[in-house]
């Protein structure tokens, strides 16, 4: 996978829950004289608060690509190859330099809005200065950590990192633990534009353009066929994580928004609640 004349640039982004901690590990590797591949640095930093794992894939490669143009002695690479087993990075970042940018930020498909607005905004900031420096900037997919000697190591430096978790969150989370037993499912509530009882997870406000809050929820309707499934949704409405809420929703599960909040059951049922 290594490319000749180029700065070959390993990422990883690595995340533990209890607590949820993240990191990112980067090896930059080169051809040299004897035609044979070497290390010649491997970059390191602390770990980061309540991250995700999309959040840590998309910072490494942000990170990489940053010493890559800010290194003199990476300077003289007019060819920056970026590898990373984050699909979502690899197939984004394309999105984000000719879609999103002109959807404000929301898939063309559903209007649903896309996440990390402000990494891919700093990403595609690094992208035109690396061009105006006549730089190729190439971001590509590799599988697994186990494949390569240089993804391992990447992939090692990344739990390095996350086990050193000093820096403060790039997105600001509050977070309670779900009483439902079944996992995370994104679509698994249908919009029927119904009444629900829901118990609100983590809250999570999205910066502009979307001035947005994202909330992973758990249904506590008794009735309802989505008993129990945890799920996300958007809404302008702000509501308290821990909280559970009787909630009009909208009509369309590609884009799943909470309308109208009815009321906040905790405070029906008074402070001792």
């Amino acid at each position: 996978m290594l490319h000749e004349h180029a700065l070959n640039i390993y990422t990883d982004g690595s995340m533990f829950s209890s607590p949820r901690i993240g990191g990112i590990g980067i090896i930059f590797v080169v051809i040299n004289d004897c035609g044979d591949a070497q290390i010649i640095k491997q970059f390191e930093r602390p770990g980061y608060k309540q991250s995700t794992n999309q959040e840590m894939e998309l910072e490494a490669c942000i990170v990489a690509l940053e010493e890559a143009l800010n290194d003199a002695e990476l300077a003289g690479y007019s060819s920056i190859e970026i590898f990373t087993d984050s699909r979502y990075v690899s197939e984004g970042y394309k999105q984000a330099m000719f879609v999103w940018c002109k959807t404000q930020w929301t898939s063309r498909e559903t209007c649903r809005p896309i996440l990390h607005v402000q990494q891919w905004k700093h990403l595609l900031r690094l992208l035109k200065r690396a061009s105006q420096d006549h730089r190729r900037v190439n971001i590509q997919w590799v599988k697994g950590h186990k494949q390569n000697p240089y993804n391992k190591a990447a992939d090692k430096a990344a739990k390095r990192s996350a086990r050193n978790p000093l820096n403060k969150p790039l997105s600001v989370v509050s977070v309670r633990r779900k009483k439902s037993s079944k996992e995370t499912e994104i679509g698994s509530v249908k919009m029927q534009g119904q009444r629900l009882t829901i118990r609100v997870i983590t809250a999570q406000f999205l910066r502009s353009p979307h001035q947005l809050w994202k909330y992973k929820y758990e249904v506590l309707s008794p009735e309802s066929e989505f008993r129990g499934n945890v799920d996300e949704i958007f809404s302008e409405i702000y509501l308290r994580d821990g909280h559970e809420y009787e909630v009009t929703l909208n009509q369309n599960t590609d884009n799943p928004r909470i309308v109208e909040l009815i009321r906040d059951l905790r405070e029906d049922c008074g402070p001792d609640s």
